[in-house]
């Protein structure tokens, strides 16, 4: 065979295998994909007849994960989606050449499955891993590009998973606390609450070597549910290290995420997912107007109990909140052109923070002319930082969104007395002087064309 042909031959059965499609199937569909965070579980080592198998493993683990918090809470923001990847062979490679290989017997095999996940990874036997991620993103890239998270479900009966790019779990003892676990790690950027080592040691949600409890990034949180400042060791690098609790699901399977962890995994699922589901009208011109005016929002609901708030205004005048409809005759309006807006906000209690808080609003602005109808409608997505709080001298503003409007803070004393007013704008952090304010605490509002959008507590000390 000439060369030039057995190259030909080679580019087409490579351009075949990674253009290869396998059967995509939900198993929760929570809404349209680009407005729910879409988490993917791929098979490897299932053999064809075993995708079946795999089908109820994958749900094993969905329903495991949406058993717990904070996903129980926010399982309306997840869809879950099925790639029916077949290998050759069942199971996954066990070389058998770990330093630490249990003393149960797990057989050493040489597996040819799809991904090429394997035990013994790094010399550590429950490390369940490939190399082959360019190979995951392939597939995700050819059956379901709009992932926002794919796992891997391997069809082994031992004990193995590791976290990365793309968390992988075996299906045996604990599979689903595994996958829950290095889920953490994937979707939050969550580390460990056993000490990782020395390469994997840095500042996070939940790892810090600050020692303060009164300037830890999750002060707010101290004191509360186990909650402290916790070193990973007693002596050596580790020991400079903290974690925030003793019995975190990211330091031992078959618990809680602690309350520092929650939060880290709701704050990331508001920067990906509004609240606002839909909204009416949607119509960027209407050539009349015809009364009533009905307005509505659907919003992506929390569980077992709703904690989104929801405050309606008209030309900056607050009209109802949380409530999803509101209806406007003519003579609620004025003359000419006025503005009806609806901002949403996440009110849950498993979120406690300050000095690294980000405070997600979700707001729709309705132009509505009195002659013309709804001329236009816009929806934004507001972003603030706050930092530092407690503060002595200087408060900083970090303000995001994506219609570039100044959003004005105000510094209240807690009798209602305004101190401050600074306006902030979009894209720019801005210093605050309060060194001449008396220690204590303060109300700092956050408006928006005169609607109160947020509201946080200040310290200064």
């Amino acid at each position: 065979m000439n060369k030039l042909l057995l190259f030909v031959l080679i580019s087409l059965t490579v351009q075949f295998v990674f253009s290869q499609t396998f059967d995509v199937q939900a198993i929760k569909n929570s809404g349209d994909t680009d407005k729910r965070i879409n988490l993917v579980i791929l098979s490897d080592g299932y053999l064809a007849s075993e995708l079946p198998q795999f089908e109820i493993d994958a749900t094993n683990f969905m329903n495991d994960m949406f058993s717990q918090e904070p996903f129980a809470s926010y399982e309306n923001y997840f869809n879950v989606y099925i790639i029916k990847v077949p290998s050759n062979e069942s199971g996954a490679t066990h070389p058998g050449t770990a330093s630490d290989e249990p003393t149960t017997v797990v057989p050493v095999a040489t597996v040819d499955n799809y991904f090429g996940t394997a035990f013994d990874s790094y010399d550590v036997h429950r490390l369940l891993f490939t190399e082959n991620s360019a190979l995951i993103s392939t597939v995700l890239a050819n059956n379901f590009p709009l992932y926002d998270q794919a796992l891997i479900l391997v069809n082994s009966p031992y004990y193995g998973g590791s976290g990365g790019q793309f968390p992988i779990s075996s299906t045996g003892e604990d599979a689903g606390e595994i996958a829950i676990h290095e889920l953490g790690h994937s979707f939050v950027n969550l580390k460990d609450e056993y000490y990782p080592g020395d390469l994997l040691a840095a500042e996070a949600i939940n790892m810090t070597q600050e020692t303060d409890p009164t300037l830890v990034k999750w002060k707010n949180w101290i004191g509360t549910g186990n909650i402290g400042v916790f070193p990973y060791a007693t002596s050596g690098t580790a020991a400079t290290w903290n974690r925030p609790h003793q019995s975190c699901k990211m330091r031992y399977l078959g618990y809680d995420f602690c309350a520092v962890c929650k939060e880290g995994i709701i704050e990331q699922i508001h920067d990906l997912i509004s609240p606002i589901d839909s909204y009416t009208p949607t119509e960027t011109a209407v050539s009349a107007a015809s009364f009533p005016l009905n307005f509505e929002i659907n919003t992506i609901e929390t569980l077992p109990v709703n904690t989104l708030e929801s405050n309606w205004s008209l030309n900056s005048n607050a009209i109802a909140s949380n409530i999803n409809t509101v209806t406007l005759e003519e003579n609620d309006l004025n003359a000419g052109s006025n503005n009806l807006s609806v901002a949403v906000n996440d009110a849950t209690t498993l979120i406690n923070v300050d000095s690294h808080e980000t405070i997600h609003i979700a707001t729709i602005t309705w132009t509505i002319d009195n002659t013309l109808g709804v001329q236009g409608v816009t929806v934004n997505d507001y972003s603030l930082t706050m930092y530092p709080n407690p503060s002595q001298n200087s408060l900083n503003i970090k303000l995001d969104n994506v219609r570039s409007e100044t959003v004005r803070v105000e510094i209240l004393s807690l009798d209602g007395k305004r101190i401050k007013s600074v306006l902030v704008k979009n894209d720019e952090t801005t210093a605050i002087d309060i060194s001449a304010l008396s220690n204590g605490v303060y109300i700092t509002n956050f408006y928006t064309n005169s609607i109160l959008i947020a509201s946080k507590k200040l310290i200064k000390n």
